[in-house]
């Protein structure tokens, strides 16, 4: 399988290279929607792996990069909802320039608030999931996952950390990887380079703490709504999804490579 290639790599280069490795650097630049929902665990990762990360903070005005000085594109997560140009204009020129990388041919990672607006691009419904989910939840691998080169990436089940009210429809041409009970649809990959998580992987206690601490009003009562208390029980929890979104980003790089 593709994953066991790649670690056997990673172990072997890491460290020290070899004088026949060669280090590849990627330029990714993420779209940021608001102070307190940022890469969290990615900027280790880039870190540790001397890639380049660039942002666009909306919030803050900034304009939109050359296509041409990125290879990778993470949309992550905020408060807004895909439809609400009204409110936040911005949002326009963010699908397009999302679209345009897609075509492009980038790299591109959309978590949460970015999974949906990529699977908008690709020209599915956004829409209010019948359950909020908030707090930890597994995530179970489909069936049709099998048929993707991503398959042996990731866990059959995954206990994720959830903060999402809305949810995607499928894109046509993507592939369903994980589902949970309260939402069908928390996993796409579509043409092997474009991944949309419904979920947070990124998620470290800090930014759980931070996004608490900027979005009580959303935790209420419901059958996936957990307690602050609950959610910043365990700190394990975090360093397994943390481990996980590692691998997924491991396979992204691979697939920049080749």
């Amino acid at each position: 399988m593709f994953f066991s290639h790649v670690a056997d790599e990673l172990s072997t280069h890491a460290g020290e290279h070899s004088p026949n490795y060669q280090e590849v650097i990627m330029n990714i630049h993420h779209f940021q929607h608001v102070p307190y929902e940022g890469l969290g665990s990615i900027t280790t990762w880039a870190q540790t792996n001397r890639h380049q990360v660039t942002v666009t903070r909306f919030y803050e005005g900034d304009p939109l990069p050359s296509m041409d000085d990125l290879d990778c594109l993470i949309v992550v997560g905020g408060p807004m909802n895909v439809y609400e140009e009204d409110k936040y204009p911005w949002l326009t020129k963010e699908k397009q320039f999302i679209e345009e990388a897609i075509i492009s041919g980038k790299v591109v990672l959309g978590i949460c608030l970015g999974a949906q607006l990529v699977a908008c691009v690709l020209g599915a419904k956004v829409y209010p999931s019948p359950y909020e989910e908030i707090g930890w939840f597994p995530v179970r691998r489909t069936e049709d996952a099998a048929d993707t080169e991503a398959f042996s990436l990731l866990p059959a089940e995954i206990e994720a950390f959830h903060w999402h009210g809305d949810t995607f429809g499928l894109p046509s041409g993507a592939t369903l990887m994980y589902r949970s009970m309260a939402c069908e649809n928390q996993v796409f990959i579509y043409s092997d380079r474009v991944i949309g998580l419904q979920f947070h992987l990124e998620t470290t206690r800090q930014s759980a703490e931070k996004l608490i601490q900027h979005s009580l009003n959303e935790i209420v009562d419901g059958p996936y709504i957990q307690t602050p208390v609950a959610m910043l029980a365990d700190d394990r929890r975090f360093d397994r999804i943390n481990k996980v979104m590692s691998r997924l980003l491991d396979f992204l790089e691979h697939v920049y490579r080749h």
